[in-house]
């Protein structure tokens, strides 16, 4: 059985382990950057108000969490992710880090912990520069899943046979090129012929 305090102290140390704020936690879930703030966590009256269960359902389904992993959390017990390498987006753009599908080669990276992930081949990368403004931030590190189907709506990260690395939205894709919406309107849109393209990957999660 677990308290008030035991789920709000276990969604705010879900918050810490992203890397964000309770509020930032209720952002990338869709949410109102309010829901899980400490104002709305009691009543006026002085009555404890326990978070929804759609607002935690929409969490843990952005994050890929289930409520048995979230319910250790509430019991504060240790999670059970792995450990995922970071690369620095210039790494990325250089050859010799990635194989042919997109996955990370060799070891020695910096890591970052994941609670509760499925797809093992998931990787960070370190946001540099303002070209994917204001979406990602320099030094945000985003979840790729090279593994993932891709759809229209999606944020990818692109690599392209010349080196070069970006993360765009996918707009469409046809049998013979891919339509890209740049994130940072200051940076122009681009279409990209299939036979340029080196691999495609999906974002999952932006830790921020």
């Amino acid at each position: 059985m677990f308290s008030h305090h035991d789920i709000w102290t276990a969604i705010d140390r879900l918050a810490q382990v992203y890397s964000t704020s309770a509020s930032g936690l209720a952002k990338q879930a869709g949410l109102d950057p309010t829901t899980f703030n400490k104002s709305k966590r009691i009543t006026a009256s002085g009555k404890r108000r326990w978070p929804s269960t759609e607002s935690l359902s929409k969490v843990l389904v952005v994050i890929g969490m289930d409520f048995e992993t979230f319910a250790a959390f509430a019991a504060r017990k240790p999670p059970q992710g792995p450990s995922i390498p970071v690369i620095g987006l210039a790494q990325a753009g250089s050859d010799g880090f990635f194989d042919d599908a997109g996955f990370p080669i060799g070891a020695g990276w910096d890591e970052v912990r994941v609670p509760d992930v499925s797809d093992e081949n998931l990787y960070a990368l370190e946001i540099a520069g303002d070209s994917m403004w204001p979406v990602f931030r320099q030094g945000d590190r985003v979840l790729v899943a090279p593994n993932q189907s891709i759809r229209r709506g999606d944020r990818v990260v692109v690599k392209t046979k010349g080196g070069e690395v970006m993360a765009k939205e996918l707009f469409k894709m046809t049998e013979t090129t891919i339509d890209l919406v740049s994130l940072n309107p200051n940076y122009e849109n681009r279409t990209l012929n299939r036979a340029e393209i080196h691999w495609i990957a999906r974002i999952v999660w932006v830790s921020q």
